[in-house]
């Protein structure tokens, strides 16, 4: 597709240059002054050329080379004269503001700001320059007679920016359902490949199971539908989902897997591979690698190895284009993916060709047999061609579509089609989706700034009836109608902004437009190779790597494109070098992690778009001030931000401006009712009234839309007029009110929005009501400490679109509404799906509901209550006063339903007895047909029950697909009532009410006994918590730990009972990874006596990959613990004797609590001597804290990577054992220091495990003696509280450590460090405290401390030598200064004593 580069753009191109050559600003301002007859020469020769652009385009995609040529050098120029006009609207721009003042406000700063911009200077530069333009434009006109290029009529309709419609069209994008005939058509591969996922429940092993099928065939559908299958979510602890596409780096794809996860933001600083391994350890999860290319084995070997720590039963489900591919992965699951029936193939042609069943008309319907097999069971080509049709309505048209098509095959693809459906776009429409191609495969893009990015590189042209956004928008429904965009979703972002739409793009539909752009576009999601990554050539840079602003600062030495988009999808933290050549930008986006803008405004005359969001800036440079065409300027989420440009009213071409999150911002600049073009403003600030800030009512002559929040109402004046007239503002859907404090207030008691006002969030309001919002779609009420009741009404009401109402923290809140009346016959919320109500300490009833008709057999019906007939979330917390579910009294005691509640959380509800009382309904069987049951949940949508101190509360309702359960301070009454879920129940939380004692009789099993003899299969529990449940452990304990074959996670809290390690039970538990205990205070940790077939080497939990034990103060050893433990935290357990059981080695020398530092060094050879195989292999992570008894901590293995040991005073030795029968020397020291040994402290070397990273010895005075050699790997150092150790230094004949982090406080013995520069290459935290033997830093620390730039504490007598690199020469002067000044204080204070 190489001849459809310029194809593809040019006519916009030439286009926008006719549109710019006749903008009005250039006459108003006279910026053309003197070269008035170039410009309409220039105005009359481009209509010529556009006329003859379509002719053009069809002889270079016939292969003619000479009209190839014109093409390109037309391109060229036309670029080289949009700037040259870009130029010209900026100057006019320039002018415009001198004549309103800006200059004056800029003072003495326009000099350099403006130092080409003398009138006489800038007529002679652009004159020069339009008449190079010219003379280009005849060059090419003489040429296009010289090739006999024809005029066409085509064109002025190719340019229309609106297509033409048809009556029986539908435009929006939303017309079928894909999923709906996915889930249809590949139901069975779906079935298929679920059931080999769930068959690998016991497989210790990973499962690799890769989709194999041509481009198109939707293989990443069905993905989705099997990731979103409901027994795969239920059966994996974890789903992860990430598009690899062509690249497979090793890293980036483990870090993409990580970013996928909940848990992204934990050890960021740590490898990937690191932070993959550790996120699905002891998991058991399903990862979909999307779009998989890679045939080198080395790379996917050395993701499986991270990816085999998970838990039994893990999975990976790949889909890939290449057989290879899969062969390498997973060849004995391969699943091919045969084509799509014909069926579907017409059904999904049908629905995309024609809008409804009455507009279908037969001739054209009988044509679609013969277009369905040029699909050849593709459903992305179906859906395309589809699309296609939709705009043709005559047999002609269907016809010329089905002859174009090529015929769609294995060894082409689906290509030839998706040209077709490209190539029948408008002109406008081709650049606009081909600038689609900056972005990554997979990436999610925001709408709303993809339509902002075609404003401001110009594709989309200025109409008289609508605005450019309206145009845009307008150009993405129909492309979405077209199936260029997929994955369409309405997204909930954070709290301050709530709503955006995302979109993806098919990867082969991204090929298309790559394709089509060529090397305009340039996405680096990694390090660029440095052979010609960016071209001249370049317009379009997307980078998303490490280490960005190097990448760039290199690239732009070398190359000088004239770059007009630039995203930074990753951090900026250093300077951009070659500012000048950024001279061309529309569009950027950049993330600065510094305090200033890292770009000069001088060089960003052109600039319209300028995202800034999650900046760490605290204040931009006022010069920003004259961007004058700048249209975008995204502000929001710079938690530092505290100050707007003060001259912002002359950025007269600003339409979006978003200001939301940034907490630091006090008030907004004057004038902002200059902004006549202002659409969107996220976020006002009121300040208090002054000269210096812009006052609200700036806004009411403002045309603002989409989301509104006003912050520090109290300062408004007028307050009620003003939110009145947001309120009214048509264009507005989401307002934010937000006082600083609560104080009296009336502003809301007669507020009645508009009706396309859908959002409302009211914020610390001191009024006691609030007007009627009947219109509201989501109401979220916070802090409003004087509301007494919602609403003020005074007859039958109802809020027919309500679906969302959040009320938190309303003190006095006690009434839904003012009147009295009863609401037995309206439903006041039909709708409402979600209610969430906390801290509303007066409240003690839901509303009133009506009644209802519930079926309860033979055609029978039964009354019910249900106030929410669509709720399906109900959250209620710390409620004190609340008791009923109906708002009247009298009620009580009659059926409450919710019928489609799917979600249930009562927390810290004293008063509540018990749950809506159920009715007996009709509810389907398993079997088929109906039986009746008592349910107030009868919809059996019940999924996630939660019930927390509610201490009243004894008694669970009936919900038969429970999956989730947890309670919280309840009765130990309430345990009975658990056996009823276990069979749904995937995750059980029990936290009962605390008891001193527990007779045998409460030690009953939640498994009944009839229950144990009707179940065969196992429990499907994965998560067990337990506080205070002691039937489950002691002598009674009744339940059958093998039921519980598939716990994986398994927390004790509280258990009295609990005195020996229950290694039955642990035995039986083979598929857990993960184990807490804490708070048992009667675990002792000695062995029960076990039956002989039980004892000797088999260990508890084989599977325990992490282990937790805190405040479990009577334990004295371990069990022994399995070998593929990774995590080991143990916490306040003042009698720890031993981290590990008798079985595993410990010598009988040690066995006392004695910590006799004498007899150490014979401990610890004893120990090595002893045939034993490493303490825990694969051990990665070592805490102690609070264990004052354990002596020592010997025989580590060398897997270790980190050690944190604190407050743990008897410890003398810390050792790791390197090999099998290797012993340590340490009965001798190695340090080559002299002097005398410190008093009491033995000659010996801690042998640390040599892949240490991170080590942490706090408050272990007597642990560390004479020196530690420090490992390579070792990035962090903390020793804080020692007296013993005298000296660090590097491992001799190894690589030195580079440390990130050192901390040393309070080491009074230690004297030397080492002075290895590579030690501190890359140190960022520095601290050096109470260490009064290190008389003086190492020269290579010394020279490192300016560059130190996270933290930095220093001892007084070391921060003289804290001077950067550069700064080293001026030193002596430094020091001969403070001397004299010092001189002069000391003679001023004999004068004055004189």
């Amino acid at each position: 597709m190489a001849e459809l580069v310029v194809t593809m753009t040019l006519r916009p191109l030439v286009a926008m240059l006719r549109d710019k050559a006749s903008s009005y600003l250039l006459d108003q301002y006279n910026v053309m002054e003197g070269m008035e007859k170039q410009h309409m020469i220039l105005k009359r020769r481009l209509p010529i050329i556009l006329d003859v652009i379509t002719d053009a385009e069809e002889q270079a995609t016939a292969n003619r080379e000479g009209a190839k040529a014109w093409l390109q050098e037309l391109k060229r120029v036309a670029y080289e004269a949009n700037e040259v006009f870009d130029e010209f609207k900026y100057e006019a721009l320039r002018r415009e503001a001198r004549k309103n003042g800006h200059y004056k406000r800029l003072g003495f700063d326009v000099i350099k700001l403006f130092p080409t911009h003398n009138r006489v200077v800038f007529r002679q530069r652009m004159g020069s320059k339009l008449c190079r333009i010219l003379e280009d434009i005849n060059v090419l006109i003489a040429e296009m007679h010289d090739f006999g290029l024809r005029q066409t009529l085509f064109v002025s309709n190719q340019l229309r920016q609106t297509p033409v419609s048809k009556e029986w069209r539908q435009t929006d994008y939303v017309i079928i359902d894909p999923q709906e005939i996915a889930s249809r058509s590949r139901h069975e591969d779906k079935k298929n490949i679920v059931g080999k996922l769930l068959g690998e429940a016991s497989n210790a092993d990973l499962a690799v199971v890769p989709i194999v099928g041509m481009g198109g065939l939707g293989k990443t559908t069905l993905a989705q539908l099997i990731y979103n299958e409901p027994e795969i979510q239920k059966h994996f602890q974890l789903q992860l989902w990430v598009c690899v596409s062509d690249t497979f780096d090793v890293n980036s794809v483990a870090k993409s897997i990580v970013e996928a996860s909940p848990k992204k933001n934990d050890d960021t600083d740590k490898p990937a591979l690191d932070r993959l391994q550790k996120l699905v350890s002891g998991q058991r999860y399903l990862l979909v690698l999307d779009d998989v290319w890679n045939r080198e084995v080395h790379k996917w070997e050395r993701l499986k190895v991270c990816l085999q720590h998970g838990g039994t039963g893990s999975a990976v489900l790949t889909t890939t284009r290449d057989k290879q591919v899969a062969e390498i992965m997973g060849a004995d699951r391969t699943y091919n993916l045969n084509v799509l029936k014909d069926n579907f193939i017409k059904e999904i042609i049908v629905d995309r060709a024609f809008s409804s069943e009455n507009e279908k008309p037969p001739e054209l319907l009988e044509m679609v047999g013969e277009i369905v097999k040029r699909c050849h069971g593709s459903p992305l080509a179906a859906t395309a061609l589809g699309s296609v049709l939709r705009t043709k309505t005559s047999v002609e048209e269907w016809k010329a579509v089905s002859s174009r098509s090529s015929i769609c095959t294995d060894e082409t693809g689906i290509l030839p089609i998706l040209k077709l459906s490209y190539n029948d776009l408008p002109a406008h429409m081709k650049q606009c989706f081909a600038f689609c191609a900056i972005f990554p495969k997979d990436y999610k893009i925001n709408v709303e700034k993809l339509i902002q990015l075609w404003i401001a590189n110009g594709f989309i042209l200025e109409q008289e009836e609508y605005s450019l956004e309206t145009v845009g928008k307008h150009i993405f429904s129909e492309l979405a109608s077209r199936s260029f965009f997929l994955d369409i979703k309405e997204m909930k972002g954070d709290m301050e902004y709530c709503f955006r739409t995302t979109c993806k793009i098919h990867d082969l539909m991204h090929d298309i437009a790559m394709s089509v752009m060529g090397k305009e576009c340039v996405v680096a999601i990694k390090e660029p190779s440095q052979i010609e990554w960016l071209s001249d050539t370049a317009r379009h840079l997307f980078l998303s790597c490490e280490e960005t602003e190097g990448i760039l600062n290199d690239a732009l030495e070398r190359k000088s494109p004239a770059i007009q988009t630039l995203i930074c999808d990753s951090p900026i933290r250093i300077s951009l070098k070659h500012l000048s050549k950024y001279n061309n930008l529309h569009a950027l986006k950049l993330c600065l992690q510094t305090e200033s803008f890292l770009l000069k405004p001088k060089h960003l005359h052109h600039l319209r778009y300028l995202d800034l969001s999650e900046s760490s800036i605290k204040a931009l440079p006022e010069h920003i001030s004259i961007l004058y065409n700048l249209q975008v300027l995204d502000l929001s989420n710079c938690r530092y931000l505290e100050r707007l440009l003060m001259q912002m009213k002359y950025m007269t071409s600003l339409c979006h401006l978003y200001t939301h999150g940034c907490p630091e911002l006090k008030s907004m600049p004057p004038g902002l009712e200059n902004l006549t073009k202002l659409q969107t403003l996220t976020c006002f600030v009121a300040g208090v009234p002054g000269p210096d800030c812009s006052d609200v009512g700036e806004l009411h002559g403002l045309n603002i839309g989409g989301q509104l929040e006003l912050r520090q109402v109290e300062n408004v004046e007028k307050a009620e007029a003003i939110v009145a007239n947001l309120g009214n503002k048509k264009d507005l859907s989401q307002l934010t009110l937000r006082w600083t404090k609560v104080s009296d207030s009336k502003v809301l008691d007669k507020f009645e929005p508009h009706g396309g006002l859908q959002v409302l969030k009211i914020y610390s309001y001191g009024g006691e009501c609030i007007g009627m919002l009947q219109n509201m779609v989501e109401i979220h009420l916070f802090n409003c400490k004087r509301l007494r009741f919602l609403f003020r009404c005074s007859s039958i009401f109802t809020f027919p679109k309500l679906k969302i109402l959040m009320l938190e923290d309303l003190f006095r809140f006690e009434r839904w509404w003012e009147i009295d009346e009863r609401q037995e016959e309206q439903r006041i919320f039909p709708v409402l799906e979600k209610l969430f109500i906390s801290n509303c300490g007066k409240l003690v009833a839901l509303p009133e509901a009506p009644l209802l008709q519930g079926p309860c057999g033979e055609g029978r019906y039964t009354l019910v209550r249900s106030a929410f007939p669509a709720l399906k979330v109900l959250e209620m917390e710390d409620l004190e006063s609340f008791q009923r579910w109906d708002g009247v009294e009298e009620t009580q005691g009659q059926h409450i339903l919710f019928p489609q509640l799917e979600e249930l959380l009562v927390k810290d509800c004293p008063q509540l007895i018990d749950l809506p009382e159920a009715p007996l309904l009709q509810e389907p069987c398993s079997e088929g047909g109906y039986r009746l049951a008592r349910s107030a949940f009868p919809a059996l949508k019940l999924e996630k029950l939660s019930v927390q101190k509610c201490p009243k509360l004894v008694s669970l309702p009936e919900a038969p697909k429970l999956s989730v359960l947890e309670i919280e301070d309840g009765k130990q009454e309430i345990f009975h009532y658990v056996d009823r879920y276990l069979p749904s129940l995937t995750n059980l939380t029990l936290r009962l009410e605390h008891t001193e004692t527990t007779s045998e009789v409460e030690c009953t099993s939640i498994v009944l006994v009839e229950s144990k003899e009707k179940w065969n299969q196992k429990s499907p529990l994965t998560v067990m918590k337990l506080r205070c449940c002691n039937s489950f452990f002691g002598e009674g304990a009744l339940e059958p730990w093998d039921y519980f074959v598939h716990l994986g996670e398994l927390v004790i809290n509280r258990c009295d009972v609990l005195v020996h390690w229950p290694e039955k039970a642990f035995q039986s538990l083979l598929s857990l990874r993960r184990l807490e205990i804490t708070n048992c205070k009667n675990l002792t940790g000695y062995a029960e006596a076990l039956e002989p077939s039980a004892s000797g080497s088999s260990r508890p939990l084989p599977g325990l990959e992490y282990l937790d034990l805190r405040y479990c103060l009577s334990l004295v050893e371990m069990f022994n613990v399995s070998a593929s433990l990774k995590s080991m935290d143990i916490r306040s357990c003042p009698k720890l004797e031993f981290i590990y059981g008798k079985q595993q080695g410990m010598p009988e020398l040690i066995e006392g609590s004695s910590s006799n530092e004498a007899i150490m060094p014979a401990a610890v050879s004893e120990l090595s001597s002893s045939p034993m195989n490493h303490f825990c292999p694969c051990l990665e992570d070592l805490r102690l804290s609070d264990c004052g008894s354990l002596p020592a901590v010997l025989n580590l293995p060398p897997s270790l990577k980190t050690i944190f040991i604190e407050s743990c005073s008897s410890i003398q030795v810390l050792s790791c054992q390197l090999g099998g029968l290797q012993k340590p020397e340490v009965t001798a020291s190695l340090s080559r220091r002299p002097g005398p040994e410190p008093a009491g402290t033995a000659a010996r070397e801690h042998l640390l495990p040599p892949h240490l990273e991170s080590l942490v010895i706090q408050y272990c005075a007597g642990m560390l003696g004479r020196t530690l050699c420090l490992p390579a790997p070792l990035t962090g150092l903390h020793i804080i509280g020692n007296s013993g150790l005298t000296s660090l230094e590097c491992l001799s004949g190894e690589h030195p450590p580079s440390l990130d982090m050192l901390d040393l406080q309070r080491c009074s013995t230690l004297a030397f460090l080492p002075n290895e520069p590579q030690i501190y290459r890359s140190l960022c935290f520095l601290v050096i405290t109470g260490c009064p033997a290190i008389k003086k830093l190492p020269t290579c620390l010394q020279q490192r401390l300016g560059s130190i730039d996270r933290y930095k504490r220093l001892d007084a007598r070391y921060e003289v030598t804290a001077f950067k690199p550069k700064t080293w020469k001026k030193i002596p002067r430094l020091v001969l200064e403070r001397r004299r000044a010092a001189q002069k204080a000391r003679e001023r204070q004999q004068a004055m004593q004189v």
